[in-house]
């Protein structure tokens, strides 16, 4: 029997990650080998996307899912790329009863879901259910919408929250070019701003040292916070994936990186499974895997 996932979020940038994977993607897909090594394929992936958004808790029911093109101004290719996956109808019944949730009939995947799922599960042979996002919930009511997911990892399910650990696009508009960050960098070679690296520092402390109470308070407790989410959406899915992997154990950072010198790309993984998640990827990292 495989062991239970632990439940994740990953910080999914720019749409264009999608054709420039450069170091996060290259994460991704090496923490999508990482969990096929250790805890094998997921029966699902129950995705959470800053991009997927309702009033209430609704899930997105549908047999088949096909990528959507929720942006706009991109390159030609960009648009051209697809990721046709099954969807999870008998899931979404479930767990319609457990939130007490609508279940819609329809598929799609936004941007933030698969662009990241491209790295994890190329293949798109994974099925997938998408749960809406209440963007106006507090981040505590979040987490215990995210601990009533708790068990579903002992079904094979893969809990995956997407969003940004720092979003705030009026910096990215300072940037000469799409591509390029302030002074002719390479976004993922510009210089982090300092504010940025005070916000992803805070909220990498609290969460070792599991301080619920801050996190959640997070836009008066950390530093730089309205200026790093002028809105909470891209952060707001990083509370579902913590309810869901249960407040017993450390939030783990699993990745750390910076595009455009403000945008945050961290990963996190929560639960028991956190640590060992972790240690396996710094162990096959180290060997090449």
């Amino acid at each position: 029997m495989n062991l239970p996932f632990p439940a994740l979020f990953v910080s999914h940038g720019s749409p264009m990650i999608a054709l420039e994977p450069g170091d996060t993607g290259a994460f991704l897909s090496h923490l999508g080998r990482t969990l096929d090594r250790g805890w094998g394929r997921p029966t699902a992936v129950l995705a959470v996307s800053a991009h997927t958004t309702a009033r209430t808790p609704v899930l997105l029911g549908g047999e088949q899912h096909e990528a959507l093109y929720d942006f706009g101004g991109f390159p030609q290719a960009l648009y051209a790329l697809r990721y046709d996956a099954p969807g999870a109808p008998a899931l979404a019944r479930q767990l319609g009863e457990r939130l007490q949730a609508p279940v819609l009939a329809q598929g799609g995947l936004d941007h933030g879901i698969w662009t990241a799922l491209r790295y994890l599960y190329p293949e798109a042979d994974v099925p997938v259910l998408a749960l809406a996002l209440t963007p106006t919930a507090s981040p505590a009511t979040l987490m215990e919408l995210g601990a009533q997911l708790a068990g579903l990892q002992d079904q094979g399910v893969l809990v995956l929250a997407t969003g940004s650990i720092t979003h705030n696009l009026r910096l990215l508009m300072r940037t000469p070019s799409a591509g390029m960050a302030a002074g002719g960098q390479a976004g993922d070679q510009a210089a982090e701003m300092p504010e940025s690296a005070a916000f992803r520092t805070w909220f990498a402390e609290r969460s070792a040292a599991r301080d619920w109470a801050a996190l959640a308070d997070y836009r008066t407790q950390a530093p730089h916070a309205a200026l790093m989410h002028p809105t909470d959406e891209h952060l707001l899915p990083w509370y579902v994936a913590a309810g869901a992997g249960g407040k017993d154990t450390a939030p783990r950072r699993i990745f750390e990186g910076v595009t455009f010198g403000c945008l945050g790309m961290d990963a996190y993984a929560f639960g028991p499974q956190a640590m060992p998640l972790q240690e396996a990827l710094v162990t096959s990292a180290a060997a090449g895997a």
